[in-house]
């Protein structure tokens, strides 16, 4: 196929063109034996990482040449470094990992909890407070009344001060604004909702002025409705791009008003393109939304217009989202970097293949791959649908063998060949040829752990993952 491009296409391939080759014979036990020797290099990898680190240096990030460095910007990947661990102790038992990550939890993630200049609390807080809550609610920890005080307390203020952050929409409804400010609705903040979730399932609400209650679970439908309004796209005629699924980074707003004013984009190629890691964010968010929504009672929703609606809504964008991944991923499930990138034409029939991390034009992004899967198979499993599940097994398989598992105890990374920010050129690229490869990030790191144990629980029939 050529570069040509046609109104609402952006990229090489033609909207509608199913390009990953779903292994529809798969079952989640083929994958047992990648799963344990993955955790068997991950224990290699947490151990690494936990003798090098120095807290001066702030959060890792990525790799360079190998080892995990900082990059100012926020904190927002140490709940991935506090949580690795704690993912790592319930795949395999080993308690030394349970003490690191709830030790370090204890020491470093305070002050993340009552951080208003973020829209992160989701990654940070749930995969560190949330995992040791979730643990002990399982009864993999010993039950401790303090212990588990400390971490609903934790939790009930992380939702709160994540919800501070509002911005009205002209419509009526309203999204918790990113780091850029009052005008900017980021894609990614979909899996912060999580922060929400929980804090609201505890009991919690935000007091405002006047002792006014906030609804923690009403933002939480409020933003994910401005999400899928604003920052999905559903083939409906929105723009000159408008392709069904393909999502737009951030969204931006006349904070005067808040009508929306356009799409932009911090870390993708452009904002008529669909950078693929705010697209699995999206994937995730959303399917885990779902399941949540699904667990809580008529009189939560009916004031927020009722199940049905809701619903309705969260599964038009994960469905959407989930079918713009299959179509626009190589056939081994794994996808370049940005659809729209400027020299994946380059490639010629790049979807008709396994996508190549190697190639001197386009880098891949692994870390995409590995919170798309997870998206994949919880929407697979809520609809009853087998082309999302085995989709989602499909993205493992590939993710968790080379090239993409880094067995060499040399690197402490764990899932190769990530992008962090291609357009500030943040990545490390090796060769003359400026592609980044190579490298790890604590996000895929991370999400690799999450949704091979969640493969893991399913195959041992273990309960069923799931956040709060």
């Amino acid at each position: 196929m050529g570069s040509r491009k046609t109104r609402g296409q952006i990229g090489n391939l033609p909207h509608g063109t199913r390009t990953m080759n779903i292994r529809a014979e798969m079952v989640a036990g083929d994958l047992e034996r990648k799963i344990v020797r993955l955790f068997d290099v991950s224990a290699r990898k947490l151990q690494s990482l936990a003798r090098s680190w120095d807290p001066a240096q702030g959060a890792p990030v990525f790799t360079v040449d190998g080892k995990y460095t900082s990059r100012g910007w926020t904190e927002w990947t140490q709940g991935f470094q506090f949580g690795s661990p704690l993912l790592q102790f319930d795949a395999t038992g080993d308690r030394a990992f349970l003490d690191y990550g709830r030790d370090q939890t204890v020491r470093f993630m305070p002050s993340h909890i009552t951080h208003q200049g973020v829209h992160d609390h989701g990654f940070n807080n749930i995969s560190t407070f949330g995992n040791l809550l979730r643990l002990m609610n399982e009864g993999r920890i010993a039950e401790d009344a303090w212990e588990r005080r400390y971490y609903e307390l934790a939790l009930k203020c992380s939702g709160a001060v994540q919800a501070m952050r509002w911005s009205r929409t002209g419509g009526g409804g309203g999204y918790i604004y990113s780091f850029n400010g009052p005008h900017s609705l980021f894609v990614d903040t979909i899996r912060s909702l999580r922060a929400l979730a929980v804090s609201h399932r505890l009991g919690h609400v935000l007091m405002g002025e006047n002792d006014r209650r906030v609804s923690l679970v009403e933002r939480l439908i409020e933003h994910a409705r401005a999400t899928a309004l604003y920052n999905v796209y559903y083939g409906e005629g929105r723009d000159a791009y408008d392709v069904a699924g393909r999502t737009a980074h951030e969204s931006i707003f006349n904070i005067n008003d808040g009508q929306y004013r356009c799409p932009s984009s911090q870390q993708g190629y452009s904002p008529f393109s669909t950078w693929t890691r705010g697209l699995a964010w999206a994937m995730c968010g959303f399917a885990e939304l779902l399941e949540f929504i699904a667990t809580l009672p008529a009189e939560d929703l009916d004031p927020l217009g009722g199940r049905e609606e809701i619903e309705f809504t969260m599964r038009r964008a994960a469905m959407a989202t989930c079918d713009f991944y299959i179509a626009n991923s190589a056939a081994d499930g794994i996808p370049y970097w940005d659809t729209g990138a400027p020299n994946l034409h380059k490639l010629g029939d790049w979807g008709s293949r396994p996508a190549d991390p190697f190639n001197r034009y386009e880098p891949v992004d692994s870390s995409a791959a590995a919170i798309a899967a997870q998206g994949l198979l919880r929407l697979g499993r809520y609809l009853g649908e087998s082309r999302y599940w085995n989709a989602g097994l499909t993205v493992c398989d590939t993710l968790f063998d080379e090239p993409y598992l880094s067995s060499s105890d040399e690197h402490q990374g764990l899932i190769l060949h990530a992008v962090y920010h291609r357009p500030n050129g943040w990545d490390a690229a090796p060769d003359a040829d400026g592609v980044p490869r190579g490298e790890a990030c604590m996000w895929g790191d991370y999400h690799a752990r999450e949704v091979a144990l969640y493969v893991l629980r399913i195959i041992r029939n273990g309960p069923y993952l799931v956040f709060g």
